[in-house]
């Protein structure tokens, strides 16, 4: 199976403050996997890393045989936890944008997906709800031809009902060359749908591996694991 990530003793510190601790992990292809951690846990400041916008204090991150840089940015489709997107522009207006800002934007699969949704692409984005400003934003991010969706709290500004279609827009629609990590709080909605599992506190990484496995080792569900482990 291709190691599509690997992190090799990554640090990250800020002034006296150390955001991650000599973090190692090797993600391959085919795989949804659920990075959990609490506030504070590291979470983002390693997303910022994968994707080049921070550069760590040591260690190396190799994505795909590169580096981050210019070449990750075309296998990497990233949806940061907060808004990104011009307020000011309407739905078409962002689909002309990812078409034209990358090759591999399938903007049939977009279209498609937005019309499930019931959003129409002639709004403007300041006049959406939070929830489907999230909602335009990860079908954004779901219809590149990526092979690294990396999604940061992808549904925590969406109602109940729609996480299901959510949540299955994002299984169908990565390949078995690609993997997505998903970083959310909301660990309960999202468990059903991971393969591995990646727990971070405080910098460092406490426990990780296949979904299924931990939870017969640990014998309860990775939600009621996640409220043991960061049990204040």
């Amino acid at each position: 199976m291709e190691k599509l990530l690997q992190v090799h003793h990554v640090s990250k510190s800020y002034g006296k403050m150390q955001a991650l601790n000599d973090v190692s992990l090797t993600i391959p292809s085919g795989k949804i996997i659920g990075l959990l951690g609490p506030n504070g846990s590291g979470k983002t400041t390693l997303i910022k890393l994968i994707n080049g916008l921070l550069k760590q204090t040591s260690g190396e991150i190799v994505i795909n045989s590169f580096h981050p840089s210019l070449a990750t940015k075309k296998i990497i489709s990233y949806l940061p936890d907060t808004s990104y997107l011009d307020e000011n522009l309407t739905i078409q207006n962002t689909l002309n944008f990812f078409q034209d800002f990358y090759e591999d934007f399938d903007r049939q699969k977009a279209e498609q997906l937005l019309s499930d949704l019931n959003l129409n692409t002639k709004e403007k984005l300041k006049n959406l709800s939070k929830g489907n400003k999230e909602k335009v934003q990860l079908v954004l991010v779901m219809s590149r031809q990526a092979k690294l969706y990396i999604l940061d709290e992808p549904i925590g500004g969406v109602d109940p009902a729609a996480r299901e279609y959510i949540l299955r827009t994002i299984i169908n629609n990565y390949s078995d060359e690609a993997s997505v990590i998903i970083s959310t709080h909301l660990i309960a909605d999202i468990e059903p749908v991971l393969d591995d599992v990646i727990f971070i506190k405080e910098g460092s990484i406490i426990l990780e591996g296949n979904a299924d496995d931990i939870r017969s080792e640990h014998g309860k569900s990775l939600d009621a694991l996640f409220k043991d482990l960061f049990r204040n």
